[in-house]
Order: structure tokens, then sequence, then C-alpha cells
């Protein structure tokens, strides 16, 4: 069985605000392989979340690793340290924002299209401290500019 991880992450100063996302891909054995930041303009928190969630699934479906190791036995696990979202994605919350139920659609579309056995899970902030770097990365760049 073959595993990746991907632990997401987005954030906003103010809310809404400038906003960035984060991204960090990890093998079975937890070694990095990937990571990547984006600035994403003026958002929310919740809608950077969303954001970074759309775009790690976007690098998924390219990735080497999903056209060599996507079956039935291959495990995506998705990371996150927020558990509205995560909630929301797993259908046990209700989505009230209508630009967010936009978001929730691109990311089941992709899930659609991946056929993949992806989760999503909650993690602690603290166990999500590089993919919080990477937000704050990608915000940095841009206001210093």
């Amino acid at each position: 069985m073959s595993s990746i991880y991907i632990n997401t992450d987005g954030g906003a100063r103010g809310n809404p605000g400038p906003a960035g996302i984060g991204i960090v891909f990890f093998d079975e054995n937890e070694k990095e392989i990937h990571k990547c930041c984006e600035y994403i303009g003026e958002a929310t928190n919740n809608q950077a979340e969303y954001r970074a969630i759309i775009k790690a699934l976007q690098i998924l479906k390219r990735s080497k690793w999903f056209t060599e190791n996507n079956n039935p036995d291959s495990e995506i696990i998705c990371r996150l340290d927020s558990q509205l979202v995560v909630e929301q994605i797993n259908g046990n919350f209700k989505i009230k924002n209508e630009g967010i139920k936009g978001l929730i659609d691109q990311i089941r579309a992709l899930l659609s299209d991946l056929k993949a056995n992806i989760s999503f899970i909650h993690i602690p902030r603290e166990k999500n401290k590089l993919a919080d770097k990477m937000v704050n990365n990608a915000i940095d760049t841009e206001l210093k500019k």
C-alpha cells in the first residue's frame, strides 16, 4: 500500500485581508517531497483554507506519485488544522456562505475527477507548522513588493 500525506493551510491578515496558502506533501515515511505557497489576494481565512485544498488536489492530479500509485490500495490523507473546514468537506457541518459553497463544489469536482481514496482529517495546529509557515511566506513576500 502506498500513502501520501498532504498538509494544507490558508490564512489571511485581517478577515478578510491579504491571504496566502501553504501546501506540503509527505511520503508514507513522513519525508517531505514537495511544498509550495501562493499569495491569493484578498480573502477570508476560510476561503484561503479551501483554496489551499483546491491547489493541493490540482498538484496531486499532475504529480508523478499520483500517476504511478493511484490504485485501490493507495491512501491519500489531507491534513488540516481547521476543524470547521474538515467537517464541512466531510459533510458533517452545513455550509451557509455562498462563496464557500462554490469552493466546495470545486473540491468535489476534483475529488470526482481524481477517483482516488482521499480522506480529510483534522490535526492540531502545532502539527501543521510548515504549511502555516508557507502561508506566511506567501503573504510576507507579496506585502514586501
